[in-house]
C-alpha cells in the first residue's frame, strides 16, 4: 500500500503482530502520538489521511502486499434515508442520545464489559479491566465525545465514542446492550452520527476501515454513498470498495 504519508510528529512503524481481522496475516501500523499543544491540528490532518485515533495516538495500517483495510467516510450531504435506514431509526425512537464528557463510570463499564464478553468471550477485549476502559475513554489530549443512548427509564442502552474533527465526525468505538440485538443498535448509532453531522453542516462521517473479507468490518460498506481512500486520494464509491490483497502475502511493510 503506497499512500501519501502526512508530516506527523513522532510518526513511526509499530512492531508486527498477528492481524486481528484476517487469519494468517501479519499487521503493522504507522502510529504517531497526539502532542498536547497541537492535538486537534494533528488529529485533523491524520483523519483526512486515513488515520484513526486510539487513546493518545493516531494510527494507520501499513502492511506490505495487502490493501484490505480501506479508510472510508460517509458523504453526509448525499446520504439517502432509505426505508431500511428509517426503519432502524424508528425502532430506536424511544432512545435519547446525549453528548457527554468521556468519563468512565461503573454503569458504562458494566455495559461495555457485557458487550465485549458477548462478542469475544473472556479473552482480548473481553478481559479489559475498569482501568483499561477508563484509558480508552479518557486518555486523549484531543477533546473527545461520548454519546450515550438511554431508554425511557434512563437505562444506558448504547454508547459511541467519537471525535469531532473540522470536517465531520470520526467514530472511534461503540458498544451496546447485547440482549437488544434486534434493535440494530450498531447501525443506529452510525445513522445518528450522520444526522448530527448533517445538522451541523459537517460533510463527512469517518468510519475507520472497511475490510471486505472480515465479517466484523464488512458492515461499513452499507453506508453509501461514501468515499474510500487509496493511492489516488479520496475517491467516491457508490458500491463497496474493492480490496487489494496479494495472495500469499503475510508480511508487513
Amino acid at each position: 500500500m503506497t499512500w501519501d504519508v502526512p508530516t506527523l510528529p513522532g510518526l513511526r512503524f509499530v512492531r508486527e503482530r498477528p492481524c486481528p481481522y484476517l487469519p494468517g496475516r501479519t499487521e503493522r501500523t504507522l502510529a504517531a502520538p497526539l502532542p498536547p499543544l497541537r492535538a486537534m491540528e494533528v488529529l485533523d490532518t491524520a483523519c483526512r489521511a486515513g488515520f484513526r485515533r486510539s487513546q493518545n495516538y493516531v494510527y494507520r495500517p501499513a502492511c506490505r502486499g495487502c490493501g484490505a483495510c480501506v479508510p472510508i467516510r460517509v458523504l453526509v450531504g448525499e446520504f439517502s434515508w432509505s426505508k431500511n435506514r428509517r426503519r432502524v431509526v424508528a425502532a430506536n425512537a424511544d432512545l435519547t442520545g446525549a453528548v457527554v464528557e468521556p468519563r468512565a463510570t461503573p454503569e458504562g463499564y458494566d455495559l461495555f464489559h457485557r458487550y465485549q464478553v458477548s462478542r469475544h468471550g473472556t479473552e482480548g477485549m473481553g478481559a479489559m479491566s475498569f482501568a483499561d476502559y477508563r484509558a480508552m475513554l479518557e486518555d486523549s489530549p484531543a477533546p473527545a465525545s461520548l454519546i450515550e443512548y438511554r431508554d425511557a427509564t434512563g437505562r444506558l442502552t448504547a454508547a459511541l465514542l467519537a471525535d469531532q474533527v473540522s470536517d465531520g465526525w470520526s467514530a472511534v468505538y461503540s458498544f451496546f446492550e447485547p440482549e437488544a440485538a434486534k434493535r440494530g443498535l450498531g447501525t443506529f448509532m452510525i445513522l445518528d452520527l450522520v444526522r448530527r453531522a448533517e445538522a451541523e453542516g459537517r460533510p463527512f462521517v469517518y468510519l475507520g476501515y472497511w475490510i471486505g473479507n472480515s465479517p466484523k468490518m464488512a458492515y461499513k460498506a452499507r453506508f453509501t454513498p461514501a468515499e474510500a481512500l487509496g493511492p489516488d486520494g479520496w475517491q467516491r464509491v457508490a458500491e463497496p470498495p474493492v480490496t487489494s490483497i496479494i495472495p500469499g502475502s503475510r508480511t508487513a511493510f
